[in-house]
């Protein structure tokens, strides 16, 4: 099964060659336009088998599976946090998709949000076949001193319920050391950070295919790039 996660930045609709190209079985994306409330015919025909999440009609969270896959929404509260769309992949895997925000807390932005998330699910999140996938707004880089809720926290955390990054170990990869970005701020090339990641049960990863899209293809279309993970193990 392949699956990607991308930061559209806005207009999807707009963008569809784009992702169809990707031939994801399970595409997560932030900042996409609702597709049930969307006036693009072509865009509510391709989302056809879709979830999403958000405040803004024009930009939200969704999840988006080849015909033949089954979503269906976990019972899985986010309360304040934002934001986070957990769902059931063919009534197995549980795959919470992720795009952080600044909102929701005063003092737990970003990856304070996952952070708290993981407190709040951990005993689901470590009975089941778990993915944790999206943009993060988070790297190691930014880690500050006498927080419990550094980046690097929540790291250690998913890897004490089995999880680990899918960039970073199929890399061989520390946290902190990526080469390629997946967002460039301002779309500038000299500001590049690896912010998106898909956090999975480390025995997916034998075998498994990780794709980072480049800036020559991506950047015109948003100032992320797509992360695309394949993972024969995972059917």
């Amino acid at each position: 099964m392949k699956i990607a996660t991308w930061n559209c930045n806005g207009a999807l609709r707009n963008k569809l060659a784009a992702v169809t190209e990707i031939d994801a079985d399970i595409l997560v994306v932030q900042e996409c336009e609702d597709p049930g409330r969307s006036s693009s015919h072509d865009y509510r025909g391709w989302a056809g088998n879709h979830l999403w999440l958000g405040e803004n009609k024009s930009r939200g969270l969704g999840i988006f599976a080849k015909p033949g896959i089954k979503l269906e929404l976990a019972r899985l509260d986010s309360g304040a946090l934002k934001l986070f769309l957990p769902c059931w992949i063919n009534g197995s895997t549980l795959l919470v998709a992720v795009w952080t925000k600044r909102e929701g807390s005063l003092t737990l932005p970003y990856i304070g949000q996952l952070w708290n998330y993981v407190q709040a699910h951990r005993s689901e999140l470590a009975a089941n076949s778990t993915v944790v996938i999206g943009d993060l707004n988070s790297n190691m880089c930014w880690d500050k001193p006498h927080r419990h809720w550094n980046h690097s926290d929540v790291v250690r955390e998913l890897a004490a319920i089995g999880l680990k990054s899918a960039y970073h170990q199929c890399r061989n990869l520390a946290q902190g050391a990526e080469p390629e970005p997946t967002f460039y701020l301002h779309r500038r090339l000299d500001r590049a950070y690896h912010i998106d990641y898909a956090f999975v049960p480390q025995a997916w990863l034998t075998d498994a295919e990780l794709e980072v899209g480049t800036a020559d293809n991506w950047l015109a279309l948003s100032d992320h790039m797509p992360l695309i993970l394949r993972m024969p193990k995972l059917q």
